[in-house]
């Protein structure tokens, strides 16, 4: 399966603003974006193009895929299952992507990162109302219980975890208990919840042309 390899850095550099990838890096003067807020690239420094229209709504597309670590293929499913649900699309397309679970590991506090997140996930530490899950994409409904497993709980990326969580904003849609390591999701993420740098109004226009 595709995976990105490369430094994360770049996707920062690339869009231009902090997606934050990395977790507490992002927060300090190691940040990419307050070292070298330009594009990757040998011309990055020299090409400042203004983006307009397809452009546009291109990159941001480009970030939101980015932020939630989808291949492009699954982002598109994303959107055409929103597309074909009733509400609003690009309302519904952000809530597929809360409802991942390495999100929703993320979310929980248990990574400091969204990637961090998901390699937990896909090795095993993270279960689903008692049985294990190692599936990032997987999308937890409302009333199940994520932990992570009771053999996992001395890693030291959970205590890492937990203190960056400290400092972050609540969920209002997950109940959290930290000391535990577990948490469930109460209700559907609502777009006042999510709160990134995101128009999902330019994703649903790019696709629908």
């Amino acid at each position: 399966m595709a995976r990105y390899t490369d430094p994360v850095c770049r996707l920062c550099r690339r869009e231009g603003m902090k997606l934050f990838l990395k977790g507490t890096r992002c927060f300090s003067d190691k940040c990419a974006i307050e070292k070298r807020n330009f594009a990757p690239g040998q011309h990055g420094k020299d090409r400042k193009a203004k983006v307009v229209g397809y452009g546009l709504q291109l990159r941001e597309k480009q970030k939101t895929k980015r932020m939630y670590f989808t291949q492009e293929g699954q982002f598109r499913n994303y959107f055409e299952k929103a597309a074909a649900s009733r509400g609003v699309t690009g309302e519904i397309l952000l809530q597929q992507l809360e409802r991942r679970l390495d999100n929703i590991v993320y979310r929980l506090g248990f990574g400091i990162s969204r990637r961090q997140a998901r390699q937990l996930v896909r090795h095993g530490h993270v279960q689903v109302d008692g049985r294990k899950v190692n599936i990032p994409s997987y999308q937890v409904s409302v009333g199940e219980e994520i932990a992570i497993r009771e053999a996992s709980r001395k890693l030291t990326i959970l205590e890492s975890a937990k203190e960056f969580a400290s400092h972050q904003n609540a969920v209002n849609w997950l109940d959290i208990d930290r000391d535990n390591y577990k948490g469930r999701v109460t209700a559907l993420p609502k777009r006042e919840d999510i709160n990134l740098p995101v128009n999902e109004q330019l994703i649903v226009e790019l696709y629908s042309k």
